[in-house]
């Protein structure tokens, strides 16, 4: 049930913008980096709608989930400019960035662990950096799903370029499934009720 009136839920009973990090193209969409975009698509499969190509640099989806007005967003720039495309989209539906609710992959949560969390650092996360800079702040939300560490000596930077590996896959449907979920919940109960339900521990 939507409850808007709670201060710690996005865009304040307004429209929301659902921003999810990745990569375009078929080279990268099975990629760790790629799971703002592949928790977007499950998002877009329950709204029932298809992404269209939009001028604010995006893929864009607009709908409704949870009860709320949303627009869902894949850039169509790399990731490490996704700001301009996420910021361009806002500016467009006019949403304000206490509106913005961005997911994207975490390095330092085990797989499948996610944490929602409203501003914070970009902890080496291109994306995240791009989109801080751009809206002129950090006080957007976070859904931050985990992929791990990179096994030994492996450059961070090439760990998140890979696919998820074979177990991964076994499981990715369900983290996936799970994540969309949490992102409703924080649609329609805020940030406090999201955590209390998808943080583990």
């Amino acid at each position: 049930m939507e409850d808007s009136s709670s201060p710690d839920v996005p865009g304040a009973g307004e429209q929301i913008l659902l921003a999810g990090l990745g990569n375009p193209g078929p080279r990268y969409e099975g990629n760790r980096h790629n799971i703002g975009f592949l928790v977007l698509d499950e998002l877009a499969a329950r709204i029932g709608g298809r992404f269209k190509s939009h001028k604010g640099g995006a893929d864009v989806l607009e709908g409704r989930l949870a009860g709320r007005k949303v627009a869902l967003t894949k850039p169509r720039s790399f990731m490490n400019l996704s700001g301009s495309a996420v910021v361009g989209t806002a500016r467009f539906y006019k949403i304000p960035h206490s509106g913005v609710v961005v997911v994207h992959d975490e390095l330092d949560l085990p797989y499948g662990a996610l944490k929602l969390k409203l501003g914070g650092g970009d902890n080496g996360h291109n994306g995240l950096r791009s989109i801080t800079k751009s809206l002129g702040t950090k006080e957007y939300y976070r859904v931050r799903f985990g992929v791990g560490r990179p096994p030994g000596r492996m450059d961070p930077a090439d760990y998140v370029l890979k696919d998820f590996s074979t177990t991964e896959r076994k499981e990715l449907a369900f983290e996936i499934d799970r994540c969309a979920d949490a992102v409703e919940s924080l649609v329609a109960h805020g940030l406090a009720a999201a955590q209390n339900a998808f943080h583990a521990g």
